[in-house]
């Protein structure tokens, strides 16, 4: 397996995650701002139209971080690959270097991870708002 192969991967998969919950975060940001409560003739209908979407960002906070690490240990299993192969001719600096671009995988997924996980908590918070405020309107 090509170390560009992994990467690619990696970061195809967690820039397309980022991307989705990116998408569905602005989308639900946007709706929130426009709802209004008393549009919804029930407490359920609320319920789905405010927590709909957040558990694509939720899914996503939450394995963001396994797929950066899945292609740090590839990346891993790569370098040390190399190192057997060239075990006569192999320099510190070139381990290490490739050791390095390993790490990046996981730097990546919790850089996809973390602000998914804020947007998720802020969101639910907005959600749960939303409810009290209709159940204040309708007790």
């Amino acid at each position: 397996m090509d170390r560009q192969i992994v990467e690619l991967a990696a970061f195809g998969a967690l820039g397309t995650m980022g991307f989705i919950a990116l998408w569905a975060t602005i989308e639900r940001m946007l709706f929130y701002r426009a709802v209004k409560i008393n549009d919804f003739t029930s407490r359920a209908s609320l319920e789905i139209a405010v927590y709909k979407r957040l558990t694509i960002i939720a899914v996503i906070a939450s394995n963001a971080p396994y797929v950066g690490l899945l292609g740090t240990v590839f990346g891993i299993m790569i370098a040390f690959i190399d190192i057997a192969e060239n075990i006569a001719n192999m320099d510190a600096a070139a381990l290490m270097t490739g050791l390095a671009l390993a790490l990046k995988a996981t730097a990546a997924g919790l850089l996809v991870a973390i602000p998914a996980s804020i947007a998720y908590n802020l969101l639910l918070g907005k959600a749960e708002s939303l409810l009290a405020k209709w159940d204040d309107k309708h007790a």
